[in-house]
């Protein structure tokens, strides 16, 4: 059975992406790294889903729900780098905010709905999330005050969501987004 995560794009990312022109896009990739500026997507296989979430003014919004289609370089990702000096990822510099120069940046091809800003999660819906930890610890968030997030430090990472807590993003991405944006299979 698929498993779905959460990942925090930062502000830094979101303007970037605004200013890229990239709000209504799909992204085909995004990728994980090995430092705290681009969190590794620890235990994500193809088929797993990763709600790319953002928080503005204490409110918390699902940017885009990416389902894992896989993990290796492709021939879309461009030529590896011969040197230090070479784009790492060259096929993906429309991309470039996900991470592609990113310190040890791992490829992740998606599925994705499209970038939006205003799939916001309501606070019911931030009370009830939980996250569980591979010993099987499940937690929810802090510092989460009348269903507004005062400090994003508890989704700042790569995080498994609960089984519950995955059907209930899916279900605030699903109301949300038309008909013709959503992932074409999310059966996996």
């Amino acid at each position: 059975m698929p498993d779905a995560f959460t990942v925090l794009w930062t502000h830094d990312t979101c303007r970037a992406l605004r200013k890229e022109g990239r709000v209504g896009e799909r992204p085909p990739v995004a990728f994980g790294g090995v430092h705290t500026s681009l969190p590794a997507w620890s235990g994500a296989r193809p088929g797993d889903e990763v709600y790319a979430v953002h928080v503005n003014r204490c409110e918390v919004f699902v940017v885009s729900r990416l389902r894992v289609l896989d993990t290796e370089r492709g021939d879309c990702c461009g030529t590896a780098p011969a040197t230090w000096r070479d784009p790492v990822f060259p096929g993906h510099q429309d991309w470039w905010m996900l991470g592609t120069g990113g310190c040890g940046a791992t490829p992740f091809h998606v599925d994705a709905t499209p970038v939006t800003f205003d799939t916001r999660i309501p606070g019911d819906v931030l009370h009830r999330l939980g996250w569980r930890n591979r010993r099987g610890r499940t937690r929810g968030l802090k510092y989460l005050v009348d269903g507004r997030l005062e400090h994003s430090v508890s989704l700042q990472g790569f995080y498994r969501l609960t089984p519950g807590s995955a059907d209930e993003l899916a279900a605030v991405v699903d109301a949300a987004a038309p008909h013709d944006v959503r992932p074409a299979d999310r059966s996996g």
